[in-house]
């Protein structure tokens, strides 16, 4: 149930050696891609991405998915990028905790939705999708900001650097500031997972509702938490959009969200509940990024992408499959 078993190690092992196998393909083809600056543009490149996929792989363990962090993204992300000109703030800090604060409203309104209409998270969060989404292009705007309108703060934050160094081509390259979100967000979702019983409770609630209840777990506790995370986590996603574009359209990130799912169940979190690894979703988000920016390098078409990440994603899901089935012999639990 802690998705510490060898069903998980199994399909970690064999996203690492796809990962390998695949780095030592392009490398062969053009050298230049196992380079630092390589691992810097993933970095920052990875990091809204990164930032939802763990609040998902908290949703995906309770036995739920939700389709909506993309119009939360964008809402928070534009609302505080657009009171930032309106109140003339040009101060970062407000637009991210103006971001997270509307993330973690919106969040929470999943929350009560589910657990009032006790539906499918998949049909309410599908609803509130449009509903987020439709509500701000109603009544905050769709006028697309651009880096001339953007505040500099914004734009100072996109081009942020932990450290700098030469590149090959004379010029400078450095980890972006975005690294630090990646690693925090990862080691806060390890870290409520493994270490806390509130992990203990979203394992409990995707193996069985019922039976966490029975076991004393407050199941509405458990959502709430589980989506205003995702809420914040999504708000966040948003400004680190718009910091590395360098502007702001409402209409874009909502559409991407079956890429991030992919990315988590091909980590090897079961769909129905009860499992998924913190690593696992990081192997995923890895290898939905670099077959989207480095089939350019073998000659490929943007086709390949989902061609290769079906693939990936379906034996990811049969080798998920079979590792259960041998669990549930070994314990004599027999399914259909």
């Amino acid at each position: 149930m802690t998705g510490s078993g060898k069903r998980e190690l199994t399909t970690e092992k064999f996203l690492i050696i796809i990962i390998a196998a695949y780095c030592v393909l392009v490398s062969v083809v053009n050298p230049d891609f196992l380079q630092p600056s390589t691992f810097f543009d993933m970095a920052k490149s990875v990091a809204g991405t990164m930032m939802v996929a763990c609040g998902l792989l908290l949703v995906v363990i309770s036995g739920g998915i939700d389709v909506s962090f993309t119009a939360v993204a964008i809402f928070g992300g534009y609302s505080a990028t657009r009171l930032m000109i309106y109140w003339n703030i040009n101060n970062i800090f407000f637009a991210f905790a103006v971001s997270c604060a509307i993330g973690l409203g919106l969040g929470i309104l999943n929350a009560v939705f589910i657990h009032a209409t006790n539906m499918e998270p998949f049909i309410i969060t599908l609803a509130t999708s449009s509903l987020f989404h439709g509500t701000l292009t109603t009544f905050v705007g769709t006028r697309n900001i651009g880096s001339l309108e953007i505040p500099s703060s914004i734009t100072r934050f996109g081009k942020a650097r932990l450290f700098s160094m030469p590149d090959e081509f004379g010029g400078i390259m450095g980890l972006s500031v975005f690294f630090v979100f990646i690693v925090a967000a990862l080691a806060f979702t390890w870290f409520i997972l493994y270490r806390t019983m509130l992990g203990k409770s979203i394992f409990a609630l995707g193996c069985s509702a019922e039976a966490a209840r029975r076991a004393g777990f407050s199941i509405w506790k458990t959502r709430l938490f589980i989506y205003g995370y995702m809420g914040v986590l999504g708000g966040i996603m948003g400004m680190l959009y718009i910091t590395e574009v360098n502007g702001c359209n409402p209409v874009t990130l909502v559409g991407t969200e079956l890429m991030v799912i992919a990315a988590v169940i091909i980590g090897g979190a079961r769909v129905s509940g009860g499992q998924g690894t913190v690593l696992g979703t990081i192997l995923g988000v890895t290898i939905m990024y670099i077959t989207d920016t480095t089939l350019i390098f073998l000659g490929l078409t943007s086709s390949w992408n989902n061609l290769f990440l079906g693939l990936v994603l379906l034996f990811s899901i049969i080798v998920t499959s079979y590792q259960e089935r041998r669990k549930n012999r070994r314990m004599f639990i027999f399914t259909e």
